[in-house]
């Protein structure tokens, strides 16, 4: 069940075609395999995650991709952002990307907040100046200002994530990836989020949302991509999109 969509501008992200294929491992000790090769059982087989998926998302569109879990909602995206790359096909992207996937994966606990943000933001690829013009800004906007230059392996989860999510969403990009970052987090704070990511969209930069909270991606989202066992079932208008996840 997949709508025809127009593409009115030029493209920022193409899929083509893609297949992303997981070997899994059945064997979890050496007991496991050493029984598995006398009964003559597989060690392993494969699970195609991603099959035959093509899309085009435009230039300043705001996209959710939508799906149960283990549909493949969270593959995509990171084939999208450059971590994983497709074992058939192709992905190919316009300008910046940067994937809020695994927020704060590039923070080391020894180092402060402070060095964090400098390191988390320069692995995001921003150069030292970008980060010197936009530090105050990044460091107001995760609200713990005064914990800045304590070692970040002393932080809460909730410190962490907000300092790391802060470091994420002030990077200059054209492509935007979320994966449920905004599952945690407290009210307020992720109203705070909701709203730069519709000034981000105001300012034209394309988000591609993965989540399951479907009043957000309503709030954020024109398009949703439905995404059923490796496979693309509905492309079109978001709440649509929305009805057929919650039906």
């Amino acid at each position: 069940m997949t709508d025809s969509t127009t593409h009115r501008g030029r493209p920022s992200v193409i899929i083509q075609g893609v297949r992303k294929r997981f070997t899994l491992n059945h064997a979890l000790s050496l007991k496991d395999t050493v029984v598995a090769w006398i009964r003559r059982r597989r060690l392993s087989s494969t699970f195609d995650a991603l099959k035959g998926v093509d899309i085009v998302i435009d230039e300043g569109e705001s996209v959710a991709i939508l799906g149960l879990n283990g549909s493949g909602k969270s593959t995509l995206l990171k084939l999208v952002s450059g971590v994983m790359e497709p074992d058939e096909g192709a992905v190919l992207t316009r300008g910046r990307v940067a994937g809020l996937i695994e927020v704060g994966a590039g923070f080391h606990p020894e180092l402060s907040g402070r060095e964090n943000v400098y390191l988390n933001a320069a692995i995001l690829g921003m150069s030292r100046r970008e980060i010197e013009e936009r530090y105050d800004e990044i460091v107001a906007f995760s609200e713990i200002e005064q914990f800045i230059d304590q070692e970040v392996k002393h932080y809460s989860s909730g410190m962490f994530m907000r300092l790391a999510f802060s470091v994420a969403i002030h990077v200059e990009v054209d492509v935007l990836l979320v994966d449920e970052i905004l599952s945690v987090g407290d009210a307020p704070f992720r109203e705070k989020c909701r709203l730069k990511f519709e000034e981000l969209i105001a300012a034209g930069k394309t988000l591609v949302v993965v989540s399951h909270d479907l009043d957000m991606v309503r709030e954020l989202c024109t398009r949703g991509i439905v995404i059923s066992k490796g496979q693309v079932v509905f492309d079109g208008d978001i709440e649509r999109a929305t009805e057929l996840v919650e039906s």
